[in-house]
């Protein structure tokens, strides 16, 4: 299917921020946004953005299985050898720490609004909250990231 290969990739690299570094409950997020996605196709394809209403369902399937008892098993250890290397890494794994230890509502209107450059009025549809509510959460979420990375970020970034 077209839309699967040309959003698949958008769809893991929001999935894997929602799980905050997670590259397993990514995975699973996407495999479970696309299945809904082509069980509704014939209304998907008829929507004005399919890859909003992908977005969406993505964010949703997030939120929905965070809220389940099952999902309070956390992994534990170390990041495996074969991590990421430039110039960026460290700035990369300290932000997704930093968003790793936010609610995830909060995590998800950071994704949306500022990852995916969503506007107010769309995270606000997307989450099913009023648009202050996106306001006020966003800037709690950001103030709880700032908060959490400290004096550090400003030096991981490159001069």
């Amino acid at each position: 299917m077209e839309f699967v290969a040309a959003r698949a990739k958008a769809l893991y690299r929001s999935a894997y921020v929602l799980a905050a570094g997670d590259t397993h409950l990514a995975e699973d997020l996407v495999q479970e946004t696309l299945g809904r996605v082509y069980v509704h196709w014939k209304r998907v394809s008829g929507a004005d953005s399919p890859e909003a209403y992908a977005q969406t369902v993505l964010v949703r399937t997030f939120l929905s299985l965070r809220r389940r008892r099952s999902s309070t098993e956390r992994p534990t250890g170390d990041l495996p050898d074969g991590a990421a290397s430039g110039p960026d890494t460290a700035l990369r794994l300290t932000l997704l720490d930093a968003l790793g230890q936010l609610p995830p509502r909060d995590r998800a209107v950071l994704l949306l609004r500022y990852w995916e450059d969503r506007s107010i009025e769309e995270t606000a549809g997307m989450l099913r909250l009023s648009s202050s509510a996106v306001r006020s959460q966003g800037t709690r979420a950001l103030a709880k990231v700032r908060a959490l990375l400290g004096d550090s970020l400003s030096d991981l970034v490159p001069r």
